[in-house]
């Protein structure tokens, strides 16, 4: 059998969040890979419903957060920040504050292939969590111990966000998760000489992600950046123009 997992009765020390029946808790640490080795005389299913159910409520209560922390967002606005509240890499890391790996019921071949330190298996404990404290103390209980954690993470997105142009916003984000560089185009000019507007189309590996239409060929590919982040369900931060520098040269 697989490595010995550290019992939940230490998760409940160690965090404090009680469980009236804290069957729901074990079974939120049951990997299905270690029903395959169990012995006929453990009875507690995987923990897959409740990652299904966790991961609804866990939705909704991003969502109700958003709704009255930002009064004058807009739909596709509060849509971004809720992709970022509940996207895997957020909520592994979520799973590896709270060392959820180290609780997880795994069979020997989950756990020598890394399994407790998987994003997706962390990502889909942690929701499988929510769902056993929604079922044990119901929804007041997962606002109390999510709403800290998406506040945080609400201010860290933002100021990650709002601290770059679009495009250099865009960069980072496409070479972190896709490994290549957004490219720029000018695909249309018009106006006279002296009040031109140009039109730049941004793509990535061929394909095209954002237009944008401005003054200048900067200000339009940092439109066209800002379509493509909104695309991809990241924030886009305000550009702001500065008429001094001169932009990067496009095609």
């Amino acid at each position: 059998m697989a490595e010995q997992a550290r019992p939940a009765s230490e998760f409940v020390e160690k965090t404090g969040l009680h469980f009236q029946n804290p069957g729901y808790l074990q079974r939120a640490f049951v990997h299905r890979s270690y029903l395959n080795e169990a012995d006929a005389s453990f009875l507690l299913p995987d923990n897959e419903r409740l990652e299904f159910l966790g991961d609804s409520v866990l939705g909704f209560v991003a969502s109700e957060l958003l709704y009255k922390f930002f009064p004058k967002s807009s739909e596709g606005e509060l849509t971004n920040l809720r992709a970022a509240l509940v996207r895997r890499e957020t909520l592994s890391r979520f799973a590896q504050e709270l060392s959820l790996g180290d609780y997880l019921l795994l069979g020997h071949g989950e756990e020598e292939s890394g399994g407790r330190t998987r994003a997706a298996t962390l990502c889909a404990t942690f929701e499988a969590l929510i769902g056993a404290l929604y079922m044990d103390s119901g929804l007041t209980a997962v606002r109390e111990f999510l709403e800290p954690r998406l506040v945080a993470e609400v201010n860290r997105v933002a100021r990650q966000a709002l601290s770059k142009d679009p495009k250099s916003r865009l960069q980072e984000w496409i070479q972190s998760e896709m490994g290549v560089t957004p490219r720029y185009k000018t695909i249309h000019t018009e106006g006279p000489e002296h009040a031109r507007f140009f039109t730049v189309q941004v793509t990535v590996d061929k394909k095209p992600f954002g237009v944008g239409r401005g003054r200048s060929k900067q200000e339009a590919a940092q439109s066209a950046a800002a379509m493509a982040l909104h695309r991809l369900g990241q924030l886009a931060p305000e550009y702001i123009p500065d008429e001094t520098i001169d932009g990067e040269i496009l095609e």
